[in-house]
């Protein structure tokens, strides 16, 4: 009787971003890092794949017969993660959610089952042994009497695992340590992440039962692995922050259940994540009036409107060459912006060291943020504090003009409800209803900004 012996092969993968590569290389041309290769065994032979899914005997059908009913949710018991998904987690859908490390994401993923114990939760560990989940969940606190803890890394153990404990909700923590074993790769390199994503996809909507899977991210802030794991999961999630601080931002970059754009703030505290139910309490100024530097911006993300704090600081430049930084902004949009105050305005800022922050360690992309971004560096390089009760909406144009921003009405009312007398926007901005409480003030340049506020 003939032995069938297992073949193997050495094959190098950058143990920073998980390509693969037939040979060693000084630098990995995916990520361009440096001294990443690592090299492997492993076992060559044809593997079945978990993308291809045999069909479900369905035929085609009309358009107009398909039925449109409100898919089943089931709530995590957060309010504030169950709007983030649109009202609660599909069933049937797969969750990614990534974060740097010791952000906050293991704790909230073990959270959900802790503060929601009617729902049967099997929760996956690759990073961490039984024991340390356990000593975690008796820090969060909760009930964890339907809460089932395995430790596996192997895919196949894993679903045959789910299929007989049938849970209400699946977690995965993380995804770069499962692995399949019908795949020729090491655990985190690019084919395993497919395979496990398309065996995890293929589970829940088999199953109808909703994954939450969990992702790192890399060193630029996106998630690790292929484009492809962002495209076969139905929901991305991503947690913001700086580790040290104490608030964290997680934010719906895909939905397709519900809108994208929104986010929920939570506060780490020595019990788990802490809702932040009005993030705009947390975000205005923390320090005593009459500080040169400051001013109040009204954002809005998503659906919900915020003020926060943007501090800037200008000084002369020590070295020679003005430095340009930025916390929580686009620098490139910094630099275009003191670029159209020079220009457009006459301020002379190109020998002056500018520094931006944004407060509460929020990451904003939000256009109407120029306004008050440019009232910030005008209020420190004057030395000339801007009043505490007042807030700015605007968006800055090349040649200095203040352009309307969306939905100008609803930012203006959260400002009067958190007792803001004034609000700068764009002269063309419409209100179908003048706000209640606050003074609109209508700005349509630069000039005029620095007329109606330094004067």
């Amino acid at each position: 009787m003939a032995t069938t012996l297992k073949k193997s092969k050495s094959v190098w993968f950058c143990s920073h971003c998980g390509n693969e590569y037939a040979k060693w290389m000084g630098r990995c041309p995916a990520c361009g890092e440096w001294n990443t290769m690592v090299e492997r065994e492993v076992a060559t032979g044809k593997r079945p794949s978990a993308v291809s899914v045999p069909g479900s005997g369905r035929k085609p059908m009309p358009l107009k017969e398909v039925s449109t009913s409100v898919e089943d949710r089931i709530s995590l018991g957060s309010a504030e993660v169950d709007r983030l998904l649109g009202g609660g987690i599909v069933q049937g859908s797969l969750v990614l959610m990534g974060g740097e490390p010791g952000i906050g994401k293991s704790t909230l993923s073990l959270q959900l089952p802790l503060r929601r114990p009617e729902l049967k939760t099997l929760y996956v560990t690759g990073e961490e042994s039984v024991k340390q989940v356990k000593m975690r969940a008796d820090r969060l606190g909760g009930d964890a009497s339907n809460c089932y803890i395995y430790s596996e890394t192997d895919m196949t153990s894993i679903v045959a695992e789910a299929q007989e404990v049938a849970p209400d909700l699946m977690i995965v923590d993380s995804v770069q340590t499962m692995y399949c074993p019908s795949v020729e790769s090491t655990a985190g390199s690019v084919s395993q992440i497919k395979e496990v994503a398309a065996t995890l996809l293929r589970f829940a909507k088999e199953s109808g039962i909703p994954v939450i899977l969990i992702g790192h991210i890399t060193k630029e802030g996106s998630i690790a692995g292929p484009k492809i794991l962002e495209h076969i999961v139905d929901v991305v999630l991503q947690f913001e922050g700086e580790n040290r601080g104490a608030y964290r931002v997680l934010r719906s970059i895909k939905n397709r259940f519900g809108s994208t754009s929104e986010l929920a703030v939570f506060e780490m505290t020595g019990s788990g994540l802490r809702e932040v139910a009005n993030p705009s309490e947390m975000l205005i100024p923390m320090h005593e009036d009459g500080l040169s530097g400051t001013a109040i911006s009204a954002m809005l993300d998503g659906n919900r409107p915020f003020l926060f704090e943007v501090q800037a600081l200008v000084s002369s430049a020590v070295y020679g060459t003005a430095q340009r930084s930025a916390t929580g902004f686009d620098v490139r949009r910094l630099n275009m912006l003191l670029a159209v105050l020079e220009r457009r305005a006459g301020f002379k800022l190109a020998q002056k060291d500018v520094f931006l922050n944004m407060a509460g360690g929020l990451r904003i992309t939000d256009p109407a943020c120029d306004l008050a971004v440019i009232c910030a560096v005008l209020s420190s390089n004057f030395d000339y504090p801007i009043p505490s009760d007042v807030c700015f909406a605007g968006e800055v144009g090349l040649s200095g003009e203040i352009r309307p921003v969306s939905q100008a009405e609803r930012r203006a009312v959260e400002a009067a409800r958190l007792g803001f007398k004034r609000i700068f926007v764009s002269s063309y901005t419409h209100f179908d209803r003048k706000p209640e409480g606050i003074e609109v003030v209508k700005v349509a340049d630069i000039p005029a900004l620095v007329r109606a506020l330094f004067k």
